[in-house]
């Protein structure tokens, strides 16, 4: 239960393949773990969740604390995961419809040979990004969150499991469309992406300031369409440096490819080097 949003858990984990039809086998919740687990962490048990009301605020607060402290727990037993095994984990977040899957796409397609990167996908239903990033050559994890508005540390660990990344590999988290929530939950990555398209407008960091202020990045897409739309990239960069001076902006079109290299090379200069001491359970 997110107290923040009011939004369920229940999230449903499906490893994509290069077939029409995602594979049963692999569905599974959250707290639904095989013989051969080594996956960042164990399902902790159950434990009860007060449900406030509306109008009962100290007790919404309580909730709220309760649930970020769990997922923040199970956030450093991913990050540790992750750490121990060299490989980046990139939280890509933005509104519905601002081209993260478009770049994912461009992204795959001309880094596949020179980096290792998968991706894990997450979208309340469907697996139509999934199936888009696959076929650009990808492995993929999708994750289904039903009601659920972001995803939190527990989707990320059952996605990491199902997806088995290499070491010394990247790992693409796409987030839910959302400017809100996602901000608020620590998935275990080592960086936040945000994604904003010139076609929302330039108003984005002051009216989300909390998503902007927790990005180590910011990608300005969809300039091939600056002609066409109000945009003050000023306005905007101005904006940006108040409510986040420590974040880098970037400024590209994943249809053109203009600006791609400096996303990619954002991209190498964060993955660590492949370890050879590391051996799989």
């Amino acid at each position: 239960m997110c107290a923040t949003c009011g939004c369920s858990g229940g999230a449903t984990v499906r490893l994509v393949t290069a077939g029409p039809h995602e594979h049963g086998p692999h569905e599974h919740g959250p707290h639904e773990h095989g013989p051969h687990e080594h996956g960042p962490h164990q399902a902790a048990p159950d434990e009860e969740i007060l449900v406030a009301s509306h109008g009962e605020s100290d007790r919404t607060v309580m909730l709220q604390q309760k649930v970020l402290a769990k997922n923040d727990t199970l956030a450093q037993r991913n990050r540790g995961w992750l750490r121990a095994r060299g490989i980046l984990a990139v939280n890509l977040m933005s509104s519905p419809g601002a081209g993260k899957t478009t770049l994912l796409e461009r992204t795959a397609a001309e880094l596949s040979g020179k980096l290792s990167m998968s991706v894990i996908e997450g979208d309340q239903e469907t697996a139509l990004d999934a199936r888009r990033i696959r076929a650009a050559g990808c492995e993929v994890v999708q994750i289904n969150t039903g009601v659920g508005c972001h995803l939190d540390a527990e989707m990320l660990a059952d996605g990491l499991r199902a997806l088995d990344p290499q070491t010394g590999s990247i790992v693409v988290i796409e987030n839910v469309g959302n400017l809100v929530c996602p901000a608020l939950f620590d998935l275990g990555e080592d960086a936040r992406v945000v994604v904003a398209s010139v076609t929302e407008g330039a108003d984005k960091p002051v009216k989300y300031p909390h998503m902007f202020r927790q990005a180590d990045l910011v990608l300005v897409t969809k300039t091939d369409l600056l002609p066409y739309v109000d945009f003050d990239a000023r306005r905007y960069a101005a904006d940006l440096r108040k409510i986040s001076p420590g974040a880098m902006m970037l400024k590209l079109s994943a249809v053109t490819g203009e600006g791609m290299d400096a996303w990619y090379d954002w991209l190498r200069r964060r993955t660590p080097a492949p370890r050879d001491e590391y051996h799989r359970d």
